[in-house]
């Protein structure tokens, strides 16, 4: 009610104070009304670093200090959402702009600008005059109580740009404006010193409004080159429209689930609340631990937990390999909610994959990444913040590069029958202590090796599109369409995500940064899209008989809280309908003719498509296909090759396509060494294993270096 009061009976008014956080001023405290003595409003900077985030599991975890289990500043007011673009361009004018690509509408935190200086995708709003009297303005399209500004320079590897010092108006018709005052005097606001870090300036005072200015008074000068750039969000609470007293707040879907951010130990007991209300189809496991000691933690989704079923494919969806691109964390941890829910509700569709898939999990593959960025807060983390691991790894360039073994193999092989084209081994250098490879990647191969995975996705932020492999251009080039041997079903699967997600399907919506993925029907080949060397989509096809593809949810990397509900509304059916596509294609068992045990390790082969996959330990298969016939051909060690024609059909169900293989008599053969105990006789399948066997040697000699390094209790 203060709020309505306020609003109608002044134009504009201040009401009620707000904590203002300053990291730049000495003194953060603010005169009372009517005296005189600052004129400068501090603003809180993101300057400072601090070590991960660590807590405490008994005595297997590291502890951590009272200030680093302290989250981000409560913010009083929400983002108005330019970074999310919540904010439509008509919302953005300014008094001047240089050109199209610096228009009001490129004025958004955290936009990335395109490689070519001057096309239209610039990273900033840059007016064309140098004065005092340029302005970016936001039409909240109601009346709102602004409380804060953040600020941001310009993104851009030609030129660099920043605002350092800046006012801001209100207005409820852009023609009578009102200074933001701190105290009598008018408040100016600190800026930037770089064009990265964001800047949050928090009012003095909070004022209703509908309109918002962002007056620049001093900047970068650059001699006499410097031009007037930002990018900015603005902090406000919606007021209710005092002429609509029946007006209500909009509900976006009855899922009761936990739509908040969650730190390390907050993830932990989502995920043991989870577990402890569906004990059956549940299980909590960890894959290994970061570099600074968290475990990576897996919630398994199945009718019988911690057991592969005879020809039950396994799923994996994987979030968090980017620390800072936080929203595919809180979809999977609501995604774990929300099937558990289902479940015992008895939607049948929940039933159904939970019966017949079994389902991983794995929320934070880089927590360490996570913490540093969650402790800065959704708005002042930046673009990169919390990006990398602890040790500085991109862990979306940290997987092994199979890609050029197998086209260094192709170029270098004259005779194809004796290329492989699948299960390629890690690279020997790859394996040992000194390998630059993080512990996460580490894990994560370890578990790729553990569990038969079929199909997964890895969920980033930062874009809206879906990307399938290959992710790396064959000859180091920026960007060139790189197609897999399984090119068509790769675009079903993207397709698959992209045509269900509610923003990806919008055909009104605008582009996040720098490019259109509209015109790809948002989904593009990874290496189209920009060269990945040493992406785990491109190392799981390659090693593995696992087929991923990368899903970019976000133009922000890190929402707000209170846009997760949108978030969860928007990829709700997209997650379950991914899943969903471990069902398409052939599946099968491979056994001996005469004993009916299953085969492990033999070579499927689908005519016409040259990459293959093998036998799990128990002799089953699944080959992800598109419907059509197809001739399948299975050959094995120690026994005659079977082919056999299969339809895939339009359904929602694989065909089943079994094959039973018959012995070669044996041979008492002179000469031959005896194998390694426990090691396959397939050559390629014993050096796979050898290598396998020295990553997981080298990694835990690393693991128990790294805890007789750390303090005793920590």
């Amino acid at each position: 009610m203060a709020g309505l009061l306020c609003a109608a009976l002044l134009l504009l008014s201040s009401c009620g104070r707000t904590q203002t956080f300053s990291a730049l001023a000495a003194n953060s405290s603010h005169p009372p009304a009517g005296e005189s003595e600052a004129t400068a409003a501090p603003a809180s900077s993101t300057t400072e670093t601090g070590k991960t985030a660590e807590e405490t599991q008994g005595e297997e975890e590291p502890l951590r200090t009272q200030e680093e289990q302290e989250g981000p500043p409560e913010l009083e007011c929400p983002p108005l959402g330019l970074e999310s673009l919540r904010v439509k361009d008509a919302q953005l004018r300014a008094s001047s702009f240089k050109r199209r690509g610096l228009g009001p509408h490129r004025g958004r935190l955290n936009i990335q600008s395109g490689v070519e200086d001057g096309d239209i995708y610039d990273g900033a709003w840059c007016a064309r005059h140098r004065d005092k009297n340029q302005w970016l303005e936001v039409d909240a399209r109601r009346l709102t109580r602004f409380t804060g500004v953040v600020l941001q320079g310009r993104n851009s590897i030609w030129s660099w740009d920043v605002v350092h010092s800046y006012k801001v108006q209100f207005s409820n018709d852009t023609l009578v404006w009102r200074p933001s005052m701190n105290g009598s005097q008018e408040a100016v606001y600190e800026g930037n010193q770089d064009a990265e870090t964001p800047v949050l300036a928090l009012f003095n005072t909070s004022t209703v409004a509908r309109y918002i200015r962002i007056n620049p008074q001093t900047w970068y000068q650059n001699g006499s080159d410097g031009d007037i750039c930002l990018r900015a969000e603005v902090l406000g609470c919606a007021l209710p429209d005092p002429k609509d007293v029946w007006q209500t707040e909009p509900t976006l879907m009855d899922d009761q689930l936990d739509f908040r951010h969650h730190n390390y130990k907050e993830m932990r007991k989502l995920m043991k609340s989870v577990n402890e209300e569906c004990p059956d189809i549940t299980r909590i496991y960890s894959i290994g631990k970061s570099h600074g000691g968290l475990k990576l933690y897996v919630m398994e989704i199945s009718d019988n937990p911690g057991k592969h079923e005879l020809g039950e494919p396994e799923f994996r969806y994987v979030a968090g390999m980017h620390g800072n691109e936080v929203l595919g964390r809180e979809l999977l941890l609501n995604l774990m909610q929300y099937m558990c829910r289902e479940f015992k509700r008895g939607d049948q569709r929940v039933v159904r994959l939970v019966q017949e898939t079994r389902i991983h999990l794995l929320p934070s593959m880089n927590p360490d990444g996570y913490e540093t960025a969650f402790k800065k807060g959704s708005e002042l983390a930046g673009w990169a913040l919390g990006r990398y691991s602890y040790e500085g790894i991109d862990m979306n360039h940290n997987f092994a590069d199979l890609n050029s073994v197998m086209w260094t193999a192709m170029e270098l092989e004259t005779e194809r029958s004796k290329l492989i084209n699948h299960y390629f081994p890690i690279p020997e250098q790859y394996t040992s202590e000194d390998a630059f490879v993080a512990s996460e990647t580490r894990a994560v191969i370890s578990w790729m090796q553990d569990i038969p995975f079929v199909l997964g996705a890895n969920l980033h932020g930062g874009e809206v599109v879906v990307t399938y492999p290959f992710d790396m251009t064959r000859d180091w080039a920026p960007r060139e369409h790189t197609p897999t041997p399984d090119d068509s079903f790769f675009r079903w699967l993207a397709a698959a995500y992209a045509s269900t997600n509610q923003v990806m399907s919008d055909p009104d919506r605008r582009p996040c940064h720098n490019r259109d993925f509209l015109r790809n029907n948002n989904i593009i080949n990874g290496a189209a899209w920009h060269n990945v060397p040493g992406s785990m989509n491109d190392f799981s096809y390659l090693h593995t008989n696992c087929f991923e593809i990368t899903v970019e949810l976000s133009c922000d990397k890190f929402p707000h809280a209170s846009e997760l509900p949108l978030e969860w509304r928007n990829n709700r059916e997209s997650l379950l309908v991914f899943m969903e596509q471990v069902h398409r294609g052939i599946k099968g068992v491979i056994r001996d003719r005469e004993s009916g045990e299953g085969i492990a390790g033999a070579v499927i082969k689908v005519e016409e498509i040259d990459h293959h996959i093998r036998s799990v330990a128990d002799g089953d298969f699944w080959r992800l296909l598109n419907p059509g016939e197809y001739q399948l051909t299975v050959t094995a060690e120690g026994y005659l090759p079977s082919s056999r024609t299969c339809w895939v059909r339009y359904d929602q169900h694989p065909t089943v396509c079994d094959f039973h293989l018959t012995r070669i008599p044996k041979r008492r053969l002179k000469g031959v060494p005896p194998k390694g105990r426990g090691l396959p006789k397939d050559p390629q399948l014993r050096l796979r294993q050898l290598r396998l066997r020295k990553l997981r040697s080298s990694t835990k000699h690393i693991n128990q270096r790294r805890a007789a390094a750390r303090p005793r209790g920590v």
